[in-house]
């Protein structure tokens, strides 16, 4: 896909399915703006993007403060002009797994402040610039957990299906707008972190598979392809979607 001249903001890049379409998306020719509270390796993505010739900026930025976040969509706005797309990726999984009533409420604040409420404020102020440059694309990063539940997991499913909602409803208040607004929905996908629990737990890759009717996981490249479709205009009739990218998994 070509983005050539586009904008994108990106929070929560500096790693695994954010990181991997900073990339994606600059080699596709797009301008490349992100944000991660980690300095040293927005720093080390911008120069790879900048070794491939491509162009991009970090902006530091923790998406549970508003005004960050307002910092990173105004910074690629001066820095380009005008913003074309963003893609929000910016999200914890909850480390405090346990039965509903006995879910620590700190570890609930915590995940509900980064994947819900860092969420509206990217959405806010994206919508804002977005409006404001004459239209465009928001994909936000739900999950099948959106889609369905897991065990012990209160705070992360109730972000993942609220992000649902927020992206329905959003789409809905900007459809006349020009500005095209949706989710996708991964399943088990092979990332850093993946990749380490699978070396460390022997087991875990094949737990996995055995929910998986199309007998492998994903991968980081499969995400990023369904985000930059629902970006590009290939999917200009599609908004208020949330896209399943999980190899059937929400099916077993």
């Amino acid at each position: 896909m070509n983005f050539d001249g586009k904008v994108i903001v990106i929070p929560g890049a500096t790693s695994g399915l954010g990181k991997n379409a900073a990339l994606r998306f600059a080699a596709a020719g797009a301008r490349v703006v992100f944000g991660g509270r980690r300095e040293s390796e927005g720093v080390a993505i911008m120069e790879e993007i900048a070794a491939q010739g491509g162009s991009s900026l970090f902006v530091r930025c923790d998406v549970s403060l508003s005004a960050d976040v307002a910092a990173l969509v105004g910074r690629a706005v001066s820095e380009y002009g005008h913003l074309d797309m963003a893609y929000n990726v910016a999200g914890v999984s909850g480390d405090a797994f346990s039965q509903f009533a006995d879910y620590d409420e700190a570890q609930w604040q915590q995940t509900i402040n980064i994947n819900l409420t860092g969420m509206f404020y990217c959405m806010k102020h994206e919508l804002i610039a977005l409006k404001e440059s004459g239209g465009g694309a928001i994909v936000n990063m739900s999950s099948v957990a959106g889609l369905g539940a897991t065990p012990g997991g209160a705070a992360y499913v109730a972000s993942k299906h609220a992000i649902i909602g927020m992206t329905k409803t959003a789409a809905l208040d900007y459809a006349a707008d020009g500005i095209r607004i949706n989710a996708i929905a991964p399943g088990v996908v092979k990332t850093e972190m993946m990749e380490r629990g699978i070396t460390e737990i022997p087991d875990l890759e094949a737990q996995m598979l055995a929910h998986q009717p199309i007998g492998r996981l994903g991968t980081m490249d499969e995400v990023t392809n369904a985000v930059m479709w629902l970006c590009s205009d290939a999917a200009s009739f599609v908004t208020g979607a949330t896209l399943p990218v999980d190899g059937a998994y929400l099916l077993t």
